[in-house]
């Protein structure tokens, strides 16, 4: 008899579980802050719609900026652990800041912090988990990462939400208890994974030098070129917990939005990666901005608590089809040697797009109301949808 293939799940290097993890380790401190945070800015602080996209904008775009400089340093030194680990520290050493926050400027502050942490680990995150993984269930293993990430940014709000209740809506010492699994985040990365080795070079080049950047093909320029629309569709999920917030639930229920988005998308990221392995990337990316236009359509008509979850779980739904969708496309446009730099200006374009997102969907907030955001962001899916059908195909799965 012929020896049966393992199932692909069984196939993922330990390395890759590892990232995992410490992913949901950082998100269930970082949803449990994010989950609440547009509520504080808003009740406690005084924030207008304006104030919380300006800060929601920058925080996310420096997050992603950072990434071309991280990715970059971690080909030119040929090692991205430490980089990764320092980076998941910053964002550790960040959280205390939240719940010491007296001001607008120190939350400011302390998004910025955590997002330059996220800039510093995501690329070479990214690259280390195409490094440890072979080509036929790359798909899969960044379906994993999602989706062990997602978890935590489940746990994240229920956790939230209870201590809220617990401890009648004291945002600050919940704050205090997501110091807990961020500083564990690091600890994991930094003992439990071995980073595999690379071929050595004595010559270390810049890889954002003008002949380097020329070895990266038409069909990665066109992976980021969409995925920067695809951005400016996706503003910041702040403004999905304001959403919420004008259901007229209590404050101690709003982070259970983040808690339906993030099931959903944990529970399709991993079945839409393997999907990714088997069927045309560009059309399964097709597919997820026809559920986001959906998303958008529907909370933009909604804001009673069902029409809102509804909306919420198709935003989740899309997530899980394309984020690790789009990892993959790249790790496949991209010559291995310069993964990091690709997903680095990857995200540089994806920052920019994010900053200006969403100032003008807080700018919409306040001007014109709370639906025309996602209307506006109904527009740009579709126009990241037309741009797909001059996209070329960059990769099909193996059957």
């Amino acid at each position: 008899m012929p020896q049966q293939r393992p199932a692909p799940l069984k196939q993922i290097p330990s390395g890759v579980w590892v990232l995992g993890f410490v992913s949901m380790l950082m998100d269930v401190s970082s949803e449990m802050i994010h989950s609440l945070l547009p509520l504080f800015m808003v009740t406690t602080l005084g924030a207008s719609g304006l104030v919380v996209g300006l800060v929601e904008g920058l925080a996310e775009s420096t997050a992603l900026i950072i990434k071309i400089f991280s990715g970059a340093l971690s080909d030119y030194l040929g090692r991205r652990k430490a980089l990764a680990v320092f980076g998941y520290t910053l964002g550790a050493l960040s959280k205390p800041l939240f719940a010491l926050a007296p001001s607008l400027g120190v939350v400011l502050a302390a998004r910025l912090l955590d997002r330059v942490g996220k800039g510093v680990r995501g690329a070479p995150r990214d690259a280390l988990v195409a490094d440890l993984t072979p080509p036929h269930i790359r798909g899969a293993a960044f379906g994993l990462r999602q989706s062990l990430d997602t978890v935590g940014a489940v746990c994240g709000p229920l956790l939230a939400v209870g201590l809220m209740l617990l401890w009648a809506n004291d945002f600050r010492a919940v704050f205090w208890v997501a110091v807990i699994p961020s500083l564990a985040s690091a600890a994991l990365l930094a003992v439990g994974l071995r980073e595999p080795p690379r071929p050595h070079s004595d010559k270390r080049t810049n890889p954002i030098r003008r002949e380097t950047l020329r070895r990266l093909p038409a069909a990665y320029w066109w992976v980021i070129g969409v995925g920067a629309v695809f951005t400016l569709a996706r503003f910041s999920e702040a403004f999905l917990v304001l959403r919420a917030r004008q259901s007229g639930v209590a404050i101690a229920f709003v982070p259970l939005v983040m808690v339906a988005m993030n099931v959903i998308y944990s529970l399709s990221a991993y079945p839409f990666g393997r999907l990714s392995d088997r069927m045309s990337h560009r059309a399964l990316l097709a597919w997820g901005l026809a559920v986001l236009i959906a998303a958008d359509l529907v909370l933009a008509a909604n804001d009673q608590w069902h029409g809102v979850l509804a909306g919420v779980a198709l935003w989740g739904v899309h997530m899980g089809m394309t984020q690790g969708l789009l990892a993959t496309m790249l790790a496949e446009t991209a010559p291995a040697d310069l993964r990091g730099t690709a997903y680095g200006f990857f995200n540089l374009l994806s920052g920019i797009a994010m900053l200006f997102a969403s100032v003008v969907a807080g700018l919409l907030w306040d001007r014109l109301g709370a639906a025309i955001p996602f209307y506006a962001g109904a527009g740009f899916s579709a126009i990241a949808l037309m741009g797909l059908a001059w996209m070329p195909v960059t990769g099909r799965g193996r059957s």
